[in-house]
């Protein structure tokens, strides 16, 4: 029985569930735009178009969500003694990871992905911040 003949509570989650999706393809449209303007600043991190960047951005919210995940935690406590240094290298190493699997997305090397990996925290942060302050 769908969500929406169940009275107020169908009707609450369906909203509910339709602010997610919409705030899930905003910050997904977002993210392909930080990563086409990191590409413009950062020499040696290339993005072919609007359509690889939203298939790399994709690509980079799994590996991060599955790997990188799995590298943090593993690397905590070297990343306490590098003050977070480490965790940056491991972004990089994502990075250059998820670059293999998108044709059209390069990264050369580790300074390219390691200068893109830290801006693209800063933008994404900024991003989760604005879609956080719109909603309240």
């Amino acid at each position: 029985m769908p969500l929406a003949k169940c009275g107020w509570l169908g009707e609450f989650l369906n909203r509910y569930a339709e602010n997610r999706m919409v705030k899930l393809l905003v910050h997904w449209v977002l993210s392909a735009l930080c990563l086409l303007l990191v590409a413009n600043f950062v020499p040696g991190f290339y993005v072919r178009g609007f359509g690889t960047a939203l298939i790399a951005a994709v690509v980079i919210g799994l590996v991060n969500g599955t790997i990188g995940f799995l590298l943090k935690i593993l690397t905590f406590p070297l990343t306490i003694l590098t003050f977070g240094i480490f965790w940056l290298l491991i972004n990089a190493l994502m990075l250059k990871f998820a670059a293999i699997f998108v044709p059209g997305f390069e990264v050369r090397g580790l300074w390219p992905a390691f200068w893109g990996g830290l801006i693209l925290s800063v933008l994404n942060m900024i991003i989760r911040q604005v879609l956080k302050n719109r909603n309240d």
